[in-house]
């Protein structure tokens, strides 16, 4: 289940950027500009990141965010739903357990059992980030790595990357900590219970 913070401050002023992936914007003062870790443009209207700080709250405020999706159990820090409230943006959080393999070695990836990542969590998830009344939004756990990933994994099945684009993407983002849990995850999760949402971004194979 998620939960869901409306908002009713009145914002004065906002500005719609394009960040690039990766980050980046114009910016009136480029020095208080600081994107959160690893974050990424994912496609028109939908970014990805680790978990934002004040220092981060400038530049988010550049890309005039709508929603966040956010996929750790832990409750919001009380500086972020501050920042929310104060640009009506919507909260919508998925409590999903972060899998501690962090340290593991390549032997014992080889033998990792297959962890329970909660696909039906995934999938309502997803269809938040599929409503393009949500967007932008931008989608983050702690590390923007392995619940940012896989979410962002299986739209891009939804997008018919392949599966091998999948995995690169996923991989580039969760460098030396790549899980084959994760990577096992994508590749089965089925994409046929949200087929019939509508998309309006970039639908292009990989």
């Amino acid at each position: 289940m998620w939960r869901t913070i409306q908002v009713v401050a009145t914002v004065e002023h906002t500005v719609a950027v394009a960040v690039a992936a990766g980050g980046g914007s114009e910016a009136v003062d480029e020095h208080n500009l600081i994107p959160p870790f690893n974050f990424a443009m994912v496609d028109n209207g939908i970014f990805r990141s680790g978990f934002p700080d004040s220092a981060n709250f400038p530049f988010l405020q550049k890309l005039d965010l709508r929603s966040i999706v956010y996929l750790c159990p832990e409750p919001y820090p009380e500086s972020n739903t501050e920042f929310l409230k104060s640009n009506e943006i919507k909260l919508f959080q998925f409590g999903i357990d972060g899998n501690k393999h962090d340290h593991m070695t390549a032997l014992h990836f080889l033998s990792e059992p297959f962890v329970n990542i909660p696909e039906d969590t995934i999938r309502e998830a997803l269809k938040l980030v599929l409503d393009v009344r949500n967007h932008p939004v931008l989608i983050h756990c702690n590390r923007g790595k392995h619940r940012t990933g896989c979410l962002v994994g299986c739209l891009r099945k939804l997008q018919r990357w392949c599966l091998s684009s999948v995995f690169d993407e996923y991989q580039r983002f969760a460098a030396a900590k790549a899980r084959v849990s994760d990577q096992r995850f994508m590749e089965l999760f089925d994409v046929s219970s949200v087929k019939h949402l509508p998309m309006s971004f970039s639908c292009s194979k990989k």
